[in-house]
């Protein structure tokens, strides 16, 4: 396996298809720790044998996911007699459908699933199926987000546009100051924003934040129009076949924001907390290495608790994930030992939460702070987290 496939994307060194290519942004530095991280990740697969990708228990991981969702939408739809009965079941497809996301899909648009590129098309293609574009994803997510994680006006998942502030580098608006109250209810609005609007504007603008965004083509179209098309005939024609309109708004709406707040809340705890770092390029660079900047900028959390890493997709491996995203997350718990080994040879700090609710405490106390007037407002990179 070749170092470029072992870490993943990594910066932005390699050039994107024609109206493909977001804002350029260079990391400097030496590269050392990433090379030394890449030849000890290799050395481990060596050694022990293992893959790291076509992992036997990511398929069966994979068959339980999908037959947990395939059943909880047929007892829902066709089964559900009573109130109880039908929220039950609607929480429980909002989990199933986060499963998916976080297992199957994740790990597919990484290229992390299989080394084969139609098994990872296929699993990546199950986005498609719960409501979200694949296509958009990758360049919103893989692209972008994991180039430029937690840059200012380069990572759109940091941008939450005038309704919040993330970022110390953000303007603070006055209701702001209630953002830590706020936000969470409206974390529940990401999925059926996802979709029902957003895929759908970035495809229309040809833009996403500052980045142009190609519009697809050919059979990229295809299935960015079919997956549409199969989402909204199971999420809403079939169920109206059999039940009211009202009916069927109702548990759609338990099930979106079950989604919404799971994928949130996930993706902000590793990120947007006051141990992260929000850095700023200087004449449109960032002063550090790449590698060494996903490692301060991606928090791990309830790193010992198996049933998370398992339903969550290792996705509270987050630093593992950031500097390893193209390994299958079956492999992240053992691999944390060699990444947090690396991190501390070279002097990078390693950062994790203990839990899952201290990650959540920690990501209130920072929308609370970032919403406060004061010196929140003149944050500067060097103060905003630690350095290496």
């Amino acid at each position: 396996m070749s170092d470029e496939q072992m870490l993943g994307e990594g910066p932005p060194r390699r050039p994107e298809p024609a109206g493909a290519e977001p804002v350029r942004l260079e990391f400097a530095g030496d590269n050392a720790f990433e090379l030394e991280l890449r030849r000890r990740v290799d050395e481990y697969f060596r050694t022990t044998g293992r893959r790291p990708r076509d992992c036997w228990q990511m398929y069966l991981k994979s068959a339980v996911i999908l037959v947990a969702f395939a059943a909880s939408y047929v007892l829902l739809v066709f089964a559900a007699s009573t109130l109880w009965q039908g929220l039950s079941l609607a929480v429980a497809l909002g989990i199933c459908t986060a499963g998916i996301g976080f297992n199957i899909q994740h790990d597919g648009g990484h290229k992390a699933y299989s080394a084969h590129p139609w098994v990872n098309k296929l699993a990546a293609m199950t986005m498609d199926l719960i409501g979200a574009s694949s296509y958009v994803w990758h360049r919103k997510h893989v692209v972008i987000h994991h180039r430029y994680v937690n840059i200012t006006g380069y990572d759109t998942d940091i941008d939450l546009g005038g309704i919040g502030r993330l970022s110390p580098h953000k303007r603070r608006l006055w209701f702001h100051r209630w953002q830590h109250l706020y936000l969470w209810p409206l974390y529940g609005l990401l999925a059926v924003k996802l979709q029902l609007v957003t895929d759908f504007k970035i495809i229309f603008s040809g833009q996403l934040g500052p980045h142009r965004f190609p519009r697809p083509k050919g059979l990229d179209l295809a299935l960015f129009l079919g997956g549409k098309a199969v989402f909204l005939a199971l999420a809403f024609g079939m169920p109206l076949l059999f039940h009211p309109v009202w009916v069927v708004a109702f548990y759609y709406g338990v099930v979106v924001l079950v989604l919404g707040i799971l994928l949130s809340v996930v993706f902000q705890l590793p990120h947007c907390v006051a141990e992260s770092e929000f850095p700023l390029p200087r004449d449109g660079r960032i002063e550090t290495p790449w590698a060494v900047h996903q490692a301060r900028v991606a928090l791990d959390f309830s790193k010992r608790n198996p049933v998370a890493t398992w339903a969550l997709g290792g996705l509270n491996y987050h630093c593992e994930h950031h500097l390893l995203p193209i390994v299958c997350h079956i492999n992240y718990p053992a691999l944390s030992k060699v990444v947090e080994e690396t991190c501390r040879d070279f002097g990078v700090k390693y950062r994790e939460h203990r839990s899952f609710w201290a990650g959540v405490a920690a990501h209130y106390r920072w929308l609370r702070e970032m919403g406060r007037p004061g010196p929140a407002d003149d944050r500067t990179p060097a103060s905003s987290g630690g350095g290496s």
